[in-house]
């Protein structure tokens, strides 16, 4: 089973989103003093009193909007009461009762679930700057203040009494992130994955803003795929929110297991996609080169080999790339691409045993030799393979100057000759040890 579901709802800037990054323990949801900011559902793992759960943060309902945005808005926070165990419904108590705080009440006492009143924005507390509060009929409201972490212990532990019986802990997940330019149509291709309305897509580029985790299933394996927004260049970010976006994501590389690169296929490769995926490539991830839009793009017999040198010209630095031609908008071979992460993944966690390690590493000196310097040749005494996630192996050498990078590049070819170790990066580093040793 699935941890237990906390929503954080309201009307735009009460501070759900100050509180969801409190109790996350860093900054996931974006905070600005502006209404809008937080746009989709965003989910993080927590734990209060020993007991495990998943807390969503969403954007602020704004019900008599006609605003395209904020009716996608006020979508995803309908899913998220939906599907959420207990809700937390933030108000302003430095602002005081909104007239939109009584809607949006209404909404939620019709949903059924369990409510906990949070009067936010409460500083120095004082019982007649809550008593407004009662009139919204939905128990006792609970006054904290978010920015100064006061009071949020209190609606923890009632929230955590209000959990659901019998959950179990959370099961370990693949987790894949979804990155690249903005508008090369990621959350469209998160939604066919999905098979749901999970990320909002709407015409416009840059609608994503921060990354989104959403854990789901496919028969008895389990994922968590990232939507990022698109990362622009830095001379294009020019908004403090674009600029937090951009960091969001790349904070999703870095804690992901694998990255689906999406270019789009009818723009080409461009010098942005490159900084992107060298950006993947640097933090050791393995990863899908996802060719999107490919419907688009006029073909002939030779169509897919043109674009396949293309890639291997413009990604010399990881020529162990994967790569998928498909298109997010009519469905084209986009079943392939979990079997491809988990693909990518699997040899990123691979491990050569230590005898045939030696063995292979041996065979290869034998058969070139690494060039001498000043009279001087690295002789290898021991090879290990350290870690995985990328593959990382550790020469033991007479000298660690001798090793130039052409050889060292020489390596990892037979190495990856041996074995499959498409779609990721592997390390290779030196140790000096005298002979003696």
């Amino acid at each position: 089973m699935a941890n237990p579901l906390i929503a954080l709802v309201g009307r735009p800037n009460v501070g759900k989103s100050t509180f969801f990054n409190k109790v996350a323990g860093r900054k996931i949801s974006i905070t600005e003093d502006r209404p809008g900011v937080t746009r989709d559902r965003l989910y993080t793992d927590a734990v209060w009193r020993s007991k495990h759960f998943t807390m969503v943060d969403t954007g602020g309902i704004e019900l008599k909007s006609e605003d395209v945005m904020w009716k996608e808005i006020a979508k995803q926070a309908d899913v998220a009461i939906e599907t959420a165990d207990v809700i937390l419904f933030f108000t302003d108590g430095r602002e005081g009762l909104h007239p939109s705080d009584y809607d949006v009440a209404d909404i939620l006492r019709r949903s059924g679930k369990p409510v906990i009143l949070v009067v936010n924005k409460i500083d120095d507390y004082a019982p007649e700057k809550v008593f407004e509060f009662y009139s919204l009929g939905l128990d006792e409201p609970y006054a904290i203040s978010a920015e100064h972490s006061t009071g949020i212990a209190d609606v923890l532990d009632k929230a955590v009494e209000l959990f659901p019986e019998n959950t179990s802990e959370p099961v370990p997940s693949l987790k894949i992130a979804v990155v690249g330019k903005p508008n090369a149509g990621k959350s469209s291709l998160v939604n066919k994955i999905l098979g749901s309305e999970r990320s909002i897509v709407t015409p416009m580029a840059g609608t994503t803003r921060d990354a989104i985790d959403t854990l789901f299933y496919r028969g008895d394996k389990a994922y968590t795929i990232i939507d990022t927004a698109g990362i622009r260049k830095k001379k294009n970010v020019d908004d403090d929110v674009e600029y937090y976006s951009n960091m969001r994501a790349f904070d999703a590389v870095r804690r992901s297991d694998v990255c689906l690169l999406v270019v789009d296929s009818a723009e080409g490769l461009t010098e942005q996609d490159v900084k992107i995926i060298g950006y993947v490539h640097e933090q050791g991830k393995p990863s899908v080169i996802v060719m999107n839009k490919w419907d688009l793009v006029e073909k002939d017999t030779h169509t897919v080999n043109r674009f396949e040198e293309k890639l291997k010209e413009d990604l010399k630095f990881m020529d162990y790339y994967k790569s998928i031609y498909i298109s997010a908008k009519t469905g084209q071979r986009v079943e392939k691409l979990l079997a491809a992460a988990e693909e990518v993944h699997r040899n990123a966690s691979f491990r050569i045993p230590t005898g045939v390690l030696n063995d292979l590493i041996g065979d290869a000196i034998r058969m070139q030799e690494p060039p001498s310097y000043n009279g001087r040749r690295m002789r290898v005494f021991f090879s290990s393979q350290v870690a995985v996630c990328p593959p990382q192996f550790i020469l033991f050498v007479n000298d660690e100057g001798l090793l130039h990078f052409s050889y060292q590049r020489y390596l990892e070819n037979k190495i990856r000759s041996a074995y499959d170790f498409t779609g990721t990066p592997i390390r290779i580093a030196v140790r000096e040890k005298k002979e003696e040793e």
